[in-house]
């Protein structure tokens, strides 16, 4: 089996199944085997998705695991040389797959290899960003890279200066899409818990970064992403877990390698900008 693709899904049923279907029209090349992490979704019919997919293994779950769990369960679970971890709120287009992981074959340094997402519009995604070093988050904060978009500087966190359009080493393209590295999962493993919505993936390129390898941005392969159906549906909540996740990462990866105000201030406007966009969530809703 040349791969195993993991989903994991939450109150995303009819669009898992939109993505179930383009799996089937593209699948890999050599074989794949596809694991459904279902986290206790109240739109879930297990018996349904199974006669309709008989090709798919399912793990429907009594509680909410989270991404980080539900994902390593599906990799404990999986026998593919390679793993495919995908967002249920996407579809594979054709060759995509294969694109990937020809991508990770024929660079043997390669860990992760991540595709051009395109909304359904047509429009390329920005998925890639550097790592949340503390100055990066503080420019984001005060809004500069989005007066200084072509500033590496500036924009350096959410790289408003790069081209999506082209294939280069990136530090965390969004984990919608990733072909990953049976290997490197073997070595280093994969989600760490402790980030069990957001981060997590963030925490994964760090780890895999730190032991040696590389991760790519491949723009010859598309995968349509829909954008937020999950963490949508999570409401202001996903905006503490953002905060929260970014505290951990500093906490676990950055105490010794920056200064520790710069690490204070990053995490204080974290803070902020969380109460910020919870009250606004909030009014949104009153109305």
């Amino acid at each position: 089996m040349r791969c195993s693709v993991l989903i994991v899904n939450w109150r995303t049923s009819e669009l898992l199944r939109e993505l179930l279907l383009s799996l089937r029209r593209h699948p890999a090349s050599g074989g794949q085997e596809v694991i459904v992490v279902d986290n206790a979704s109240d739109d879930f019919d297990e018996a349904a998705f199974r006669r309709e997919f008989p090709e798919v293994r399912f793990l429907a779950q009594r509680e909410n695991l989270g991404f980080a769990a539900g994902n390593n369960l599906a990799w404990r679970h999986s026998t593919g040389g390679h793993l495919v971890l995908l967002n249920p709120d996407t579809q594979v287009t054709d060759g995509a797959l294969d694109t990937l992981l020809d991508f990770l074959d024929h660079h043997p340094s390669a860990a992760i290899a991540a595709p051009q997402l395109v909304f359904p519009d047509g429009t390329v995604q920005d998925s890639c960003r550097s790592f949340p070093w503390p100055m990066s988050i503080l420019f984001t904060a005060m809004r500069l890279h989005l007066m200084f978009p072509r500033s590496r500087l500036l924009g350096a966190y959410r790289m408003t200066w790069f081209d999506h359009r082209h294939t280069r080493q990136v530090d965390q393209p969004m984990a919608t899409c990733w072909a990953v590295r049976r290997s490197v999962v073997e070595q280093i493993g994969l989600f760490d818990e402790e980030f069990p919505i957001l981060f997590n993936d963030v925490d994964f390129c760090w780890r895999v970064r730190q032991s040696g390898w590389e991760i790519w941005f491949v723009a010859e392969a598309r995968v349509l992403h829909v954008g937020g159906a999950g963490t949508k549906k999570g409401g202001a909540a996903m905006f503490a877990e953002s905060h929260l996740g970014l505290v951990r990462f500093y906490r676990k990866n950055m105490r010794g390698r920056t200064p520790a105000i710069a690490i204070w201030l990053a995490s204080l406007v974290s803070w902020l900008n969380c109460v910020g966009r919870t009250l606004s969530a909030r009014r949104a809703a009153a109305r």
